[in-house]
């Protein structure tokens, strides 16, 4: 930046006025060392940060709110509209349940007024991150609360004997996948920010309510299409989906846990038996998972694999709630008929 301020005052025409030069010269380093301090403060932080702190300083009264992964983003966001900044901390397509906390996130929620988080013990980076960033003044808003969690509603088969699970040891945390849930979730969120910024009631009010009644609309739709398949049985290779199931009468018959790699023939077959075993219509897996097994096992089987996004990927539009979910039940609708 100091080279590229250089070159703007020897590009200028001179003038014979020493105090001309001499303010223009004042001027020129002005505005390079603001622009230096702007750098600096836009280091190892998220796009939504950099865009905050490119934000003039007139504005900066507003309420600055941290959500933590994209489902969460996307209600606060919903309920925030444009009179608070809402970041998100852990970048979409980023696995939550094995998240580690990064130097950013102890600054972003050391700067902030609000935390928004799902809870049901999901975001499990969150205690330390939030005992490291120090700030007394932070509300917390857990958008689960009054939801009764589900625990396992069908048997979670291993294909390999030494394999990882997601150990949900409050329930399972998923509740957003089901639209009424949901509801409950922006309810939470708007009585939160609420509480914490009471100058803009009118507005989380307005807005939280215009976001509901596109939850209901959506949930509408699931009950109308879906009731016409009452049976419908389907495996999944991520215990994602039942509030869902439950929700609309699905039957989630197992879950299959399979890595992408080093498999034995064992694992293979235990996979294999494991879906000849419940003799579904569906298999789900999930966008951006590419696991050859999964397609072997699809061909085999004569059953097409198809694609539930559980929407920890995607857009940061609120509007992508309704399109990913939308995008759910004409695949719910297609398989299981």
């Amino acid at each position: 930046m100091i080279g590229n301020c250089r070159e703007v005052r020897t590009g200028r025409q001179r003038s014979g006025i020493l105090s001309i030069i001499a303010l223009l010269m004042l001027s020129m380093a002005t505005g390079c060392s603001q622009s230096n301090s702007n750098q600096g403060t836009t280091s190892e932080q998220s796009p939504q940060a950099q865009e905050a702190a490119s934000i003039p300083q007139a504005q900066s009264g507003k309420t600055k709110i941290v959500a933590t992964f994209l489902p969460i983003y996307l209600f606060t966001k919903a309920v925030a509209g444009d009179v608070a900044y809402v970041e998100i901390l852990v970048p979409p397509g980023t696995e939550v349940h094995e998240y580690q906390a990064t130097p950013g996130n102890v600054k972003a929620i050391a700067t902030a007024k609000v935390l928004v988080k799902n809870g049901l013990g999901l975001e499990e980076f969150l205690e330390g991150t939030v005992k490291n960033a120090q700030n007394p003044k932070l509300t917390e808003i857990d958008a689960s609360i009054g939801i009764k969690p589900l625990n396992e509603i069908s048997p979670v088969v291993k294909t390999t004997p030494d394999e990882k699970d997601h150990e949900h040891s409050q329930g399972n945390p998923h509740v957003w996948l089901d639209p009424v849930l949901a509801k409950q979730q922006v309810t939470n969120i708007r009585d939160g920010l609420i509480a914490a910024d009471p100058a803009n009631k009118a507005t989380y009010e307005a807005n939280a309510t215009a976001y509901i009644k596109e939850l209901e609309s959506l949930n509408s739709e699931f009950q109308q299409t879906l009731q016409k398949n009452p049976t419908c049985t389907f495996i999944t290779f991520h215990d994602a989906f039942p509030y869902l199931a439950k929700r609309y009468n699905l039957k989630q018959v197992a879950v299959v846990q399979i890595p992408e790699d080093q498999l034995s023939p064992t694992d293979v077959q235990n996979a294999v038996n494991a879906v000849k075993k419940y003799k579904v219509k569906a298999l789900f897996s999930e966008p951006g998972v590419d696991n050859k097994l999964l397609n072997s096992l699809s061909k085999d089987l004569k059953l097409n694999l198809r694609t539930l996004d559980s929407l920890e990927t995607g857009e940061t539009d609120p509007q992508h709630y309704f399109k990913a979910m939308k995008a759910n039940l004409q695949t719910l609708e297609t398989s299981c008929k």
